[in-house]
């Protein structure tokens, strides 16, 4: 399977519309990616929260029709990364769309848990509250979002319904860079799952991005892992590989809290 995860740069003398062209387009220059993966709230920047508001769209706005023709001009499964959305009760929501090769939509998820603290996300927008995942031909999905990786609760959750390849599309800032490396092999590691962790490049609201995306095995392998700008970072790896793993190290079977119930 062959993944691309486009670490765009987020800069403020670029407009939004500006961008979501050129997002677009770099998702239709992926042509015979299995699946194409955009970062966290790459609009407008996961941290100019004044820009929020303005800039939230409905749920089938502007950046959902982009993204579904552009999935379905490149042939790809497209995680289109997340946007600000305005709910019909005016309610904002930090929300990833996932498209099939087809250009119809197969998913979306809204972020659960919002960072922040008393300010931010935190504050501005609502939690989501359902864990998504999708089926793809070669694997299952498990969606996350930056802040999200905090939280390995959410991550088993994901895995118990089914998850054998865990997305995080994230904004994460430069100053906590170890930690998102860290988290993401952790997460891979204690799941037996692979992990696409894709950041933006670039400074948004005056905070320098991490970049840094990284590809991670079922073994807490780094396969692949981008740098600090603008890149389109392309990894071929095995999904079996993740069925393998559990079968040869069959750590999961050993849990004796949090249980799901059998399904």
């Amino acid at each position: 399977m062959r993944a691309s995860l486009i670490q765009i740069a987020v800069e403020p003398d670029e407009s939004v519309n500006a961008r979501r062209d050129r997002a677009a387009s770099l998702v239709v220059s992926q042509r015979g990616a299995d699946l194409v993966v955009l970062p966290e709230l790459w609009p407008v920047g996961a941290f100019a929260y004044t820009a929020f508001a303005d800039e939230a769209e409905p749920f089938e706005g502007p950046t959902h029709q982009l993204m579904a023709k552009a999935a379905a001009e490149a042939g790809v499964w497209l995680h289109a990364g997340s946007f600000v959305e305005r709910a019909a009760d005016g309610t904002l929501y930090n929300t990833s769309l996932v498209f099939s090769p087809e250009g119809e939509r197969v998913a979306s998820y809204r972020k659960i848990h919002l960072f922040g603290f008393d300010k931010g996300e935190a504050v501005m927008m609502g939690a989501g509250e359902e864990l998504v995942t999708v089926a793809l031909p070669q694997t299952t999905l498990g969606l996350a979002t930056c802040y999200d990786l905090r939280f390995p609760e959410l991550f088993r959750g994901l895995v118990d319904a089914g998850a054998e390849t865990l997305v995080v599309a994230a904004g994460w800032p430069e100053r906590r860079r170890a930690h998102w490396t860290l988290l993401a092999q952790a997460r891979a590691v204690e799941n037996q799952a692979y992990v696409l962790a894709v950041g933006t490049a670039g400074t948004h609201a005056d905070v320098p991005q991490a970049g840094h995306s990284i590809v991670v095995d079922p073994w807490g392998e780094v396969l692949a892992e981008a740098g600090a700008g603008e890149e389109i970072l392309t990894v071929e790896f095995d999904p079996a590989r993740t069925a393998t793993t559990r079968e040869q190290f069959p750590a999961l079977k050993d849990r004796r809290l949090g249980l799901a119930p059998p399904r």
